[in-house]
Parts: C-alpha cells; sequence; structure tokens
C-alpha cells in the first residue's frame, strides 16, 4: 500500500524489489482500495483525501517499472 511507506523513494525500493507476480498483485490490490476511496470520498468519510492521488502515483509507478522490465531498461533507466 503507498500508505505504509515514508518516502516515495522506500515505496520505490518496495516496487523495484518485487516479483512482476507481486506488482500485479499489489496493483490490483491497490485499484480495487482506489474504488473504494473514491465511494468513500463522494460520501464524505474520507478525512486525508489526498490519499485518492497517491494511490493513482502508486499506480502509474508499478505500471512504470512493469514496462521498464518488459523492454529491458535497468533501474536508472539507462539501456542495459
Amino acid at each position: 500500500m503507498p500508505d505504509s511507506t515514508n518516502t516515495t523513494r522506500e515505496l520505490l525500493d518496495e516496487l523495484r524489489q518485487a516479483t512482476s507476480e507481486e506488482l500485479v498483485e499489489r496493483k490490483q490490490h491497490i485499484t480495487e482500495s482506489l474504488f473504494n476511496l473514491r465511494f468513500r470520498l463522494a460520501s464524505g468519510q474520507i478525512e486525508d483525501p489526498k490519499r485518492v492521488r497517491k494511490y493513482r502515483k502508486a499506480i502509474a509507478r508499478i505500471d512504470t517499472i512493469m514496462r521498464e522490465r518488459q523492454l529491458g531498461i535497468n533501474q536508472r533507466g539507462q539501456s542495459q
């Protein structure tokens, strides 16, 4: 979850160390949580509306890492 890490760097380190299957699972879990957050936001039950943005960004980061792996690009963005 994006809320469990203190910094973006920690989240990225966790994601880069995860296997492709773990990334897919995390993305699915975050997507489901985001869906629920949007309902709670619409009904005024959420105390931190910034969480929606954090979740969207986490999904984008996972997509980026998965695409890097697909293209064979290493962590620093340079071709291997």
